[in-house]
């Protein structure tokens, strides 16, 4: 999967109150550039906790569900595109099927 962008991982993890986040995002960012998913069934298989949602959105649970990352998938194009990457309280403030 081509991943865009990997900077707003970056940057989050970057920040010292989420310097946590930066060796789960990285391992994230790895096993996603190397998948091929094709639908969301297979990356419920790669990641049984991920939440499928509403216009092609996946929410992933990052650093032992500390974390929130939300993607759009291009299934066809084999495309994630980097949404959203938070906190549990700043995700619950946000409209995932929007971002």
């Amino acid at each position: 999967m081509r991943i865009i962008s990997r900077k707003a991982l970056r940057l989050f993890w970057e920040r010292t109150e989420y310097a946590d986040a930066e060796q789960p995002l990285k391992a994230w960012f790895r096993e996603a550039s190397n998948a091929d998913w094709a639908s969301p069934a297979a990356i419920k298989a790669a990641f049984g906790n991920a939440s499928i949602v509403a216009n092609n959105r996946v929410v992933f649970n990052i650093g032992g569900n500390k974390y929130r990352l939300v993607v759009r998938v291009n299934y066809p194009y084999r495309v994630l595109y980097v949404r959203f990457v938070g906190t549990h309280a700043q995700y619950d403030r946000i409209n995932v099927e929007e971002v």
